[in-house]
């Protein structure tokens, strides 16, 4: 009851002011128009739930996906960099439709010497050119990548018919697979491995001066594209930066490298005992007991004396993979390989890190450690990792994942020195690259359409990561400060998050950074750690092994916090609108029981008189002709109806415990920016004392420019600040506090450097 008098008591006291924001002024007439309330719901931007993707977010129970299994035989040519493939497919319609065709994504295609990605690149002289990149742009001479394929036949060795646009093949099927059915085929296939350090790319070699090598093979076979319930077939082009749209499936690979090669890729080793020398059987082994620090299986010794020679002959490792949607490898004689053991809550997972002594001592001190802090953080933030292993391996120049292995940067100076920069890209790039076996590698999001679902979500967990790894280094408060450059530009240049990856003006920023701070202010300000990890680990546990899309993420994120978050949506997602909010005015009040204009106009709107209103008090501002001195000195139970109230409905003990504000402010807030925040306000008393108060976004809805508060106190306020920790991405600071502070020139010249 007390809680209920208190709010009828703050209801008297901003009565005028509420009205204060009445004007005089004519109202002028505005033209019809749809509705742009920054509230309205995603009806129209969202797909209409059906049984596949429901209204909740979650799977629907008539939810399919194809599932895709592999069996291949690679060669790889050491001496002539050339990788060698058969492969025999098995797919597995599960839909319920009859399929005409398959479409097989031919990633190599890209780098074809008839390739059109190239042709749709702008750029002026003032650009790199790799000598690889020059002879083959301005001398004729281009890398001669790209499939070649040998045949592609059905189960009984009769050629299939078959079709190659660009990056993709479509294959005609003798008959349609029926709903439920299986197809088996074979392709046969080669290409030249491109060497990435010249010719770019995500997948080949690095040379060594001493003629060594180290390879990242991926994207490396024919793969099946997705078919969905959603898209229908996924077949749009690789032009070489969105990503891949893949299928589920069972892997069992066999690679044949040079003798004193050492490998690790997708699924696990069935032959060890057969590619590994005894000691290194044996740390192997002894490895999986090793909770506390890495060991080596491969040490730096055995890997240097590898490297100083070539064996002859060729040895064969075998891999098996369970339910993944993509293979990679890494092999080469310089392979240093040390290991840890992972607890993911009794069930055992491998931390793996591959590196040349190029990479130590950097790589030995930091690598595992971080792929085993990355395996533990995002587990708990969404499922336990379901793999065996998690494989982190230096290469120059590269940051790039697949299940269970990715590649990453960060080499020490020849002398093995290293600066903080070099570390903390370093443990960047292996938890980013780590973290994608959750997102896209089981929650298995279309990259090729939309790039943030995976890139930004697993953005916004590497940071939870990696302030659990090394607070100092990557301390949260830096986030979401780390977009307001990118989001002060012009953004009728930008896209908005909501884009096809291809078609992105700035695709760091875009893809990878606002959509985690956005992500980030929703956990931290908008909706609170506990609701939203709810939220985001429900998304992540519906998803996993499945095919999410945005609308899937956006209902479960409401779904689960019983938040309304369609605004947050639309604002951050589908616009390219920054936040700037700032404090437009501040006023002092007095109160008085004194009937105001204010009061004369309620009385003439509800059709009374002023004598016919409740006993009331009013807030008169010190600037008004209705303000006298003597109001100063006054405080509201020193007014008799306030008074009387108290005595009336208190009891003695409850009237103690009673604070009646003693000052008055009305603050007025303005949004030069086009999205809505909810507004963090800290205010500063003359004793010293600080006191925050936070208004949700909503209180925008009803006027999209400015919103006016009371706010009451104890004591005198000297300073009041908007986002005072920078917690909202606010784009203009020199409007968030009163009295405004005094901007100096060399704030001019950040801020400058900042937009420009």
């Amino acid at each position: 009851m007390k809680k209920l008098i208190l709010g009828i008591l703050s209801i008297l006291f901003v009565t005028s002011s509420f009205y204060a924001q009445e004007t005089d002024k004519e109202k002028e007439v505005q033209k019809s128009h749809y509705n742009i309330n920054k509230f309205r719901q995603l009806k129209q931007e969202l797909p209409t739930p059906n049984k596949q993707h429901t209204a909740s977010g979650a799977p629907g129970y008539e939810y399919t996906q194809q599932q895709v299994d592999y069996k291949m035989d690679l060669v790889l040519d050491d001496e002539n960099q050339k990788l060698f493939g058969e492969e025999n497919i098995t797919y597995h319609n599960n839909s319920k439709d009859f399929l005409e065709y398959l479409w097989v994504q031919l990633d190599q295609n890209m780098r074809a010497p008839d390739s059109k990605t190239p042709d749709i690149k702008g750029g002026g002289p003032d650009v790199l050119y790799f000598p690889s990149k020059f002879t083959k742009q301005f001398m004729g001479k281009p890398f001669q990548g790209g499939f070649n394929i040998e045949y592609v036949k059905d189960a009984h060795g009769k050629d299939l018919d078959y079709m190659i646009n660009r990056t993709m093949m479509r294959i005609n099927l003798p008959q349609p697979i029926a709903p439920g059915g299986t197809f088996v085929f074979n392709i046969k296939w080669w290409y030249n491995i491109n060497d990435y350090l010249s010719d770019a790319g995500r997948s080949g070699y690095e040379a060594f001066p001493d003629g060594n090598k180290l390879y990242v093979i991926a994207q490396f076979f024919p793969r099946l594209a997705v078919y969905n319930n959603v898209e229908g077939w996924q077949n749009m082009q690789f032009w070489g930066r969105s990503e891949f749209a893949l299928e589920f499936g069972n892997y069992e690979v066999s690679i044949t490298t040079p003798k004193d090669h050492i490998l690790n890729g997708t699924g696990v080793i069935q032959n060890p005992k057969d590619v590994f020398t005894r000691k290194q059987y044996k740390r192997y082994q002894e490895a999986k007991k090793s909770f506390d620090k890495p060991v080596f299986i491969v040490t730096p010794e055995e890997a240097l004396e590898a490297e100083k020679g070539r064996a002859k002959g060729t040895k064969t490792w075998k891999l098996y993979a369970e339910n993944v949607r993509d293979f990679a490898f890494a092999s080469s004689r310089k392979f240093i390989w040390d290991a840890m053991a992972v607890d993911m809550n009794g069930k055992t997972v491998m931390a793996y890190s591959l590196y040349p002594k190029e990479g130590n001592p950097l790589w030995e001190e930091h690598s595992t450690r971080v792929v085993a802090n990355t395996l533990k953080i995002y587990s708990k933030h969404t499922f336990d990792y379901p793999y065996p292993h998690a494989t982190s391996v230096n290469a120059q120049r590269q940051g790039m994942e697949y299940p269970m292995i990715c590649w990453n940067f960060g080499r020490p100076n020849p002398n093995g020195k290293y600066s903080e920069r070099t570390k903390k890209g370093m443990i960047s790039v292996v938890t980013h690259e780590v973290g994608h076996n959750f997102f896209p590698m089981i929650v298995n999001s279309d990259e090729r359409q939309w790039t943030w679902m995976d890139e930004g979500i697993n953005s916004f967990v590497e940071i939870l990561a990696e302030n659990v790894y090394d607070s100092e280094l990557f301390p949260m408060s830096k986030y979401p400060k780390n977009v307001v450059g990118y989001m002060s530009g012009d953004q009728s240049k930008m896209a908005p998050i909501m884009s096809q990856g291809d078609n992105v003006f700035n695709f760091g920023a875009n893809a990878y950074a606002k959509p985690a701070a956005g992500l980030f202010i929703l956990r931290q300000t908008i909706m609170g750690p506990e609701l939203f990890d709810y939220a985001f680990k429900t998304y992540a546990r519906r998803w996993k092994f499945k095919h999410p899309t945005p609308a899937d993420f956006f209902r479960t994120m409401e779904d689960a916090s019983a938040m309304d978050l369609d605004w947050f949506w639309r604002g951050w997602f589908y616009t390219t609108g920054n936040n700037d909010i700032g404090i437009k005015e501040v006023k002092k009040y007095y109160v008085t029981d004194k009937p105001t204009k204010q009061a004369e106009k309620m009385a003439k709107r509800y059709g009374i008189t002023v004598d016919q209103l409740p006993p009331s008090l009013y807030l008169v501002s010190e600037n008004s002709d209705e303000f006298s001195s003597d109001l100063k000195n006054k405080k509201p139970e020193d007014f008799s109806i306030l008074k009387d109230y108290i005595e009336k409905n208190f009891s003695e003990e409850e009237q103690k415990t009673l604070k009646a504000p003693k000052y008055f402010y009305e603050l007025t807030f303005e949004k030069p920016g086009d999205l809505v925040m909810p507004i963090i306000v800290e205010f500063e008393y003359e004793d010293g004392t600080k006191e925050r108060k936070q208004y949700p976004a909503q209180i925008w809805r009803h006027n999209d420019r400015e919103v006016t508060k009371v706010f009451p106190a104890s004591k005198a306020i000297k300073k009041i600040t908007i986002d005072p920790d920078e917690q909202t991405a606010d784009v203009d600071l020199s409007n968030n506090s009163w009295p405004k502070n005094k901007e100096t020139k060399f704030d001019k010249f950040k801020k400058k450097q900042i937009k420009g």
